[in-house]
């Protein structure tokens, strides 16, 4: 991207403490057992918000990708809570395993993905979905069938991302619900240009961000948010088995009912980490301007950046960042 097309002023590679936000609180929640069993004890703190028809937003990777949320966790989660559910996913715009229904089909089956419905959503076209606020978008095109669902659950692999900086709920909804032909061009691809990916730092996050807030707008109070810090390498899944080998220690699981805090709290606990835990991501973070998807969301009044972090393993007790970050045990398959 040519240097005139970066937006100065937002900060996006400059990290915010929390004593330096204001605003309104919200509550995250965490645990630090990685497992279907803390998936499942976290998804009590926040399921309050989803009824009817639901979907289940998840990032569901490229063929053989070592890094996403593993199967039999999502598996026990809608045995035991969501049986009704499905798992909904679009098409791809970059050319692989997942730019065709057809060939999207063929790697859930390779991943594992066959244990629940899957709702390919731009597979039979598209539907416009209004943003209120936004600066670059006044309405974003999604799979077709997103409308179809009454809630929705944005259970999101934590990472880093190529683009994004981090990969959060903000990226899983954003880009994931986006259609892959028109919705996810519109985001990452200035019209006219030959370059596929000529949009990106500060301006990328906020088209992203804009994408968000059309389908939290729509969903209103009936959607809940869940981030896994587990296998956080500095590249998404969809890079499957290119990805950059894992340097950064497991975490935990946040959850939240605030889009912004679910977001905020996990990037909170990546700058809490000693330096050489959190090197990599870091890097990989500012680099691109990634916080600026924190900001913006802020900006656009989709949620809190001051919260309370609540660990559920220990009583509810309130604690910082700076403790959900101690004595991680260095990353290892």
């Amino acid at each position: 991207m040519s240097e005139e097309k970066v937006i100065p002023g937002t900060g996006g590679e400059i990290y915010v403490p929390m004593s330096e936000r204001s605003g309104g609180q919200s509550a995250v929640y965490f645990t630090r057992e990685l497992s279907a069993d803390g998936l499942l004890k976290i998804f009590e703190r926040i399921k309050q918000a989803l009824s009817g028809n639901i979907a289940v937003k998840l990032h569901t990777g490229e063929k053989n990708g070592p890094n996403i949320i593993p199967r039999e966790w999502v598996k026990a989660l809608f045995e035991k809570e969501l049986p009704q559910a499905k798992i909904i996913e679009t098409n791809s715009y970059y050319a692989g395993d997942r730019d065709t229904t057809e060939k999207h089909l063929e790697t859930l089956k390779v991943n594992g993905w066959t244990f629940a419905p899957v709702d390919i959503m731009d597979a039979d076209g598209t539907v416009m979905l209004p943003i209120n606020g936004g600066k670059w978008f006044t309405q974003m095109s999604m799979g077709k069938t997103l409308t179809e669902y009454d809630s929705l659950l944005a259970l999101t692999h934590f990472k880093g991302h190529s683009k994004g900086g981090f990969g959060g709920s903000d990226k899983n909804i954003g880009i994931g619900c986006a259609d892959g032909k028109i919705g996810k061009a519109m985001i990452h691809t200035t019209p006219g240009q030959d370059d596929q990916w000529d949009i990106s730092d500060e301006e990328f996050m906020e088209r992203m961000t804009e994408s968000t807030k059309a389908v939290v707008d729509h969903f209103g109070k009936n959607i809940a948010y869940i981030n896994v810090m587990r296998n956080m390498s500095v590249s998404c899944d969809c890079e499957g088995i290119y990805a950059e080998p894992v340097v950064t220690p497991n975490v935990g699981i946040c959850a939240s009912l605030d889009i912004l805090a679910a977001d905020q709290a996990c990037i909170d606990i990546v700058y809490a980490m000693k330096e050489e835990e959190n090197r990599a991501l870091k890097e990989r973070i500012e680099s691109r301007h990634g916080l600026r998807q924190l900001s913006y969301m802020k900006e656009l009044g989709m949620g809190n950046d001051v919260y309370k972090l609540i660990d559920i393993d220990n009583d509810d007790k309130e604690i910082t960042a700076k403790d959900a970050a101690k004595d991680l045990k260095p990353f290892s398959l």
